[in-house]
């Protein structure tokens, strides 16, 4: 088995998205991995080094303008949804669905974090497949 293989053995028993978007442990993971890749994003944008945290709202405005929120339980918090929006999008990079030189790229073309983040979350809902 190849590194890569056992760094993954843990993303690979969902079956289907709405188990992803539940999933709390990819949302923990998520949670730093969106505020690293928008950090990357921000740094190239504004040619100096940046560290930044993204706003729950913001992840939660940007499921739902990706279409994701029929996907979830009716009533969630925004947290709940923010916490989906990270654990799908770390989920993507887990199965090798996006890089993080594409996420870093699709979220340094608009200054909009929602409108960038909707688009992230759009590609990773696209290339994602499950069994």
């Amino acid at each position: 088995m190849s590194r890569q293989s056992r760094r993954l053995l843990f993303a690979w028993n969902r079956k289907c998205l709405e188990e992803a978007l539940i999933d709390d442990g990819l949302a923990s993971l998520g949670d730093s991995y969106i505020n690293f890749v928008y950090s990357l994003a921000l740094s190239n944008r504004r040619m100096k080094p940046e560290g930044t945290k993204v706003k729950g709202s913001i992840l939660a405005e940007a499921l739902r303008r990706a279409g994701l929120r029929e996907y979830l339980p009716s009533r969630m918090s925004r947290h709940a949804l923010a916490d989906a929006a990270e654990a799908l999008i770390v989920y993507a990079w887990l199965k090798d669905c996006l890089t993080i030189n594409e996420c870093v790229s699709i979220l340094g073309k608009v200054d909009d974090p929602v409108v960038c983040l909707t688009r992230l979350l759009v590609a990773a809902k696209e290339r994602i497949t499950f069994p």
